[in-house]
């Protein structure tokens, strides 16, 4: 049997702070095959659980900043006074292997990778409510009240920049929101351009004439 190849697709998932990104991300992670997450590198504080190398490449600013002027990062921002970036080596490795891989991003970040990459899918999750949104922010027990207010204030101005986007995901339910995330990656994988190429030989044999 043919086996089909091709580029892989770069997906950016972005969502306000309290959106539920992370969470869909890894259990999209754990339910499809040939997709990978991107490991984006920061200056902020390692929290309780986090692995290094795995959730994050934890370095320090004068370290980052000396990354940024190598030219080492395909995008990057800063968000409540720390850096995070995304380096061009990990992403452009895995696509040339033909693997899907996944972004958890803001859309300041979806902006600039949209520019330096033909095949994006970008999806921007939100919250069902604001007052939702705040109950997440307070549950998380990690941020005094004024740190909250901000990150509502942030995540209204966030939320602005859906239009952005290819896909817009509610995530009120989880599961179901989940679902959505993951026929998005399944209806892409099946586009006709994406076929085409990943196919190209075993059409060629399908339309042999005889």
């Amino acid at each position: 049997m043919n086996k089909c190849k091709t580029l892989g697709t770069l997906y950016i998932v972005a969502a306000p702070s309290g959106g539920g990104k992370s969470s869909l991300v890894a259990s999209l992670l754990e339910a499809m095959d040939n997709l990978e997450l991107s490991i984006s590198h920061t200056t902020r504080d390692k929290r309780a659980g986090e692995i290094q190398g795995q959730h994050y490449h934890f370095i320090d600013e004068l370290a980052f900043e000396a990354m940024v002027k190598a030219g080492e990062f395909i995008e990057y921002a800063k968000v409540f006074d720390r850096y995070y970036g995304t380096s061009i080596v990990q992403i452009e490795s895995r696509l040339k292997k033909g693997i899907d891989v996944i972004l958890d991003i803001d859309w300041q970040g979806a902006k600039q990778l949209r520019q330096q990459f033909e095949q994006v899918v970008s999806i921007f999750i939100i919250p069902p409510s604001l007052e939702e949104l705040m109950q997440r922010l307070q549950s998380r027990g990690r941020d005094d009240l004024d740190v909250i207010k901000a990150r509502m204030q942030q995540a209204q101005a966030e939320i602005s920049h859906f239009e952005e986007f290819d896909y817009l995901i509610i995530n009120d339910d989880f599961q179901q929101a989940l679902g959505e995330l993951k026929s998005i990656v399944q209806a892409n994988r099946l586009k006709l351009s994406i076929q085409r190429e990943k196919c190209a030989k075993l059409l060629s044999l399908l339309l042999q004439k005889q």
